[in-house]
This record gives structure tokens, sequence and C-alpha cells, in this order.
């Protein structure tokens, strides 16, 4: 499946031993990247604002999923992370305590980090029933 966003496409899909493809990053994975790129950005946007120094940052993601949830197996587990966990890595010069400053800039200023940490209203507006044309 194809995600469009403005001028933008990414391919979705789920890996074989659960019925895609693998020919992308699963939604789960997705949500992992898009929280690792917003603190990246939000780190890279700021730094100036903040007076910070670093020649290069990353972050490394993990969560911990149960596909059990997911799959129907069980009720008793979440159908979504129960818990992620990331490293950020930063090459800087700068002191550890104007670093962890930083960090916490970041992470209180990340709207992914927003969105996952706090409960958000998630709300279908509407279902559209579509009918492809087809040809005689």
């Amino acid at each position: 499946m194809k995600v469009k966003s403005r001028n933008f496409e990414v391919t979705v899909d789920e890996p074989k031993d659960l019925g895609g493809t693998d020919t992308g990053m699963n939604p789960v994975e997705l949500v992992l990247g898009a929280l690792g790129a917003c603190q990246a950005i939000v780190a890279r946007s700021f730094a100036a604002k903040n007076d910070m120094t670093f020649n290069d940052f990353w972050v490394e993601l993990e969560g911990d999923l149960n596909t059990d949830g997911f799959l129907g197996i069980s009720d008793e587990v979440r159908k979504g992370y129960s818990e992620i966990r990331y490293n950020i890595h930063i090459d800087t010069d700068e002191p550890r305590e104007k670093v962890e400053k930083f960090i916490a800039f970041i992470e209180n200023t990340c709207p992914v980090g927003d969105t996952l940490a706090n409960p958000v209203n998630l709300k279908l507006n509407d279902i559209i029933i579509e009918k492809k044309a087809t040809t005689v």
C-alpha cells in the first residue's frame, strides 16, 4: 500500500509471515521512525535557539509489541506498543548538563512524542463507500 502526503509517497507493507510482501516498513515500524525523525528534526531546528552545536544527531528506537493482540489471539494484550524505548546519540563537545537540558527540550517539543505520550481523541469522521466503474 502507498501512503501519500503532500508530494511524497511511502510504501507500507507487512512482513511475509504476517501476510505481506515485505516491500516496506509496517505501520508500527513507521511509528517508531516518525518519533525518531521528529526528535532529530526538533534537534536540528532548535539547536541555534538553544545555543547547542553538534556534528551529528540520531535516535535508535525499539518497542514492545505483542502480536497476539493485533492477530486477535488474545484480548489480554494491547494491539499496539506497550512501551517504546530510545537512545539519543549526539556527536558534540558540549557539556553533559547542557546536552541533557537540550534533550529535555526535544522531548517536550516533539509533536510525535506528545501524540504518543498523551491520550488523543481518535474519531472516525465518515465511511465512504466507492464502487469502481466496470468496463464492458
